[in-house]
């Protein structure tokens, strides 16, 4: 019985085999946590600046749902401008004559040719730019509905800090250079991605350069902070508040 040779593959003496070896990975030093009720302050180049201690007045509110619909709602309600009009038979014109003889035309009985069963004719229950939809808002729940949102969306990651805004002339550019620095720093890609309502700019003090660098940007808002409201808050993602130690003075103004 044969037995099976064993066949052995010689390696070429010209090649050499080096055995590869693993670079050690690079350690990711892990950013420093901010302290509970503490958030970051960003430059305009994106850097981080330093931090801020929220005031519990102001960000340590619970949510409360009901309050803030009662109130967007009732906001939305008295912005709201009535447009839609209608006649009714003794506005529109024409229809002063009798259309035929009361009697022996074997027709029906009709008074005016406005009537609102006739083509032309007045409308029945229309709508009316004099319909009021104003609703009463005591200023305590506006206040409360305002200062909860405010916390909710600091508790979700959606309020931004930004140090006082400098520029000399109105550019556009140095603003969206400004946003996309602060959007990657903060980790808010909607900032910037998304194409309506991405954030509400609210500056401490007014300043004409900066209104005018921002105002030309789609996605978004700006606002002085005493001018702030729940309709604000809620209809924008991201709130970015410039000068916030400023801010934070005009905003506990509002507590009271």
């Amino acid at each position: 019985m044969a037995t099976a040779k064993k066949i052995t593959k010689k390696t070429s003496p010209t090649k050499r085999t080096t055995a590869k070896v693993a670079k050690p990975k690079a350690e990711k030093v892990a950013a420093k946590p901010l302290a509970e009720g503490e958030m970051s302050i960003f430059a305009m180049d994106g850097s981080q600046k330093g931090t801020i201690k929220l005031p519990e007045n102001l960000f340590n509110l619970k949510w409360n749902a009901d309050l803030v619909h009662q109130v967007v709602t009732g906001m939305q309600a008295n912005a709201r401008n009535v447009i839609a009009h209608t006649k009714h038979r003794g506005e529109v014109r024409g229809g002063g004559k009798k259309p035929w003889k009361q009697k022996g035309t074997g027709r029906a009985r009709h008074g005016s040719s406005r009537s609102p069963i006739w083509k032309g004719g007045g409308v029945t229950h229309g709508p009316r730019n004099s319909r009021v939809f104003e609703v009463k808002i005591n200023r305590k729940m506006r206040r409360v509905a305002f200062l909860t949102v405010l916390s909710r969306k600091a508790k979700d990651g959606e309020v931004i800090f930004v140090e006082k805004i400098n520029m000399s002339a109105p550019k556009t550019a140095m603003a969206k250079s400004m946003l996309s620095a602060v959007a990657k720093a903060a980790g808010a890609n909607a900032l910037v991605a998304k194409s309506k309502n991405a954030a509400m700019f609210a500056f401490a003090e007014p300043n004409e350069a900066v209104k005018k660098s921002f105002r030309n940007i789609g996605n978004i808002s700006i606002e002085e902070v005493r001018n702030l409201n729940p309709v604000d808050l809620m209809t924008n993602r991201y709130l970015v508040i410039e000068n916030p130690e400023k801010a934070f003075e005009l905003l506990s103004g509002r507590t009271k």
